[in-house]
């Protein structure tokens, strides 16, 4: 891959994150950009790539489990009646062209295509900002715009018979680590309490570093958090969770995410004061 392929998101100066544009991937991993490595400002490394449990999640980025039946979230698809299931429906997002490139902001455009040729096109902007010595946000808003002709909608496992895997949208992948991450939002703590809810933000604690999501799109519109700490550590929006989500001809879904990433553990104070300066800023 070439420079112009892997661009790095910058803070002050300091690299925290590369963005691979055209991953070299097997189709059945739907391949799509992604950020991997992301680092605190320590240098920590907060995401994990291809890991052995689930090869096709791929550090953070977007990925959608069912667009009108094709994967573009990669491995197998959930089946009503069948469950998991070894499918030739994935689909691909393929990077057309950056509209800005700067060290902290990256505005991208993609085509969603699969066998039914292209479904979505994705307008995505990345950006980097400093909030202290020791945490930086990550902004990630993306609008999905039908172009296929018809209507279309996103679905997930949850959608199609499996209860608690509404997972599709913004997913980070983070840090495997010996002992699971802690999960807890402003008034719930544990992956049991934390998953399937919304709340305004969710964070997520390692060893020594911790991450807070908070789910910016407008004030009226929060996706419930699907999360997994004991499995594997992952933090995702669900787009689709008690209904598929539908997208008319030409219509737009729009998302924002921001992400403080933190060394060190947060507790609920820190985490809260960070997260308001973070979705303000």
């Amino acid at each position: 891959m070439t420079g112009d392929d892997t661009p790095i998101l910058r803070v002050a100066g300091r690299p925290v994150a590369r963005y691979v544009t055209r991953p070299e991937l097997p189709a059945r991993l739907s391949p799509r950009p992604y950020l991997h490595p992301v680092t605190t400002l320590a240098g920590t490394t907060v995401t994990e790539s291809g890991p052995a449990d689930h090869a096709h999640h791929l550090g953070v980025g977007v990925a959608v489990p069912d667009v009108e039946g094709f994967n573009f979230w990669g491995g197998r698809t959930y089946v009503r009646d069948r469950g998991p299931t070894e499918l030739d429906n994935h689909g691909a997002q393929r990077h057309v062209a950056f509209q800005l490139r700067d060290p902290d902001r990256f505005v991208q455009e993609l085509r969603w295509v699969a066998a039914g040729g292209e479904l979505l096109r994705e307008r995505r902007t990345l950006a980097a900002a400093e909030l202290t010595d020791r945490a930086w946000a990550l902004d990630i808003s993306f609008s999905l715009i039908n172009v296929s002709g018809r209507p279309l909608s996103l679905g997930s496992p949850a959608t199609n018979g499996r209860p608690g895997a509404a997972y599709g949208g913004f997913f980070w992948r983070a840090r495997k680590e010996a002992a699971p991450p802690q999960v807890f939002t402003a008034d719930r703590d544990g992956e049991a309490e934390a998953h399937g809810r919304s709340a305004d933000w969710l964070a997520l604690t390692g060893s020594d570093w911790t991450l807070v999501f908070a789910g910016a799109t407008e004030r009226t519109r929060r996706d419930p958090w699907f999360v997994r700490t004991a499995e594997y550590p992952g933090v995702g929006s669900s787009l689709a969770c008690d209904g598929r989500l539908p997208i008319p001809p030409g219509g737009t879904a729009v998302r924002r995410i921001v992400t403080v990433v933190a060394d060190g553990r947060l507790d609920w104070e820190g985490a809260a004061s960070l997260v308001r300066k973070a979705v303000s800023a």
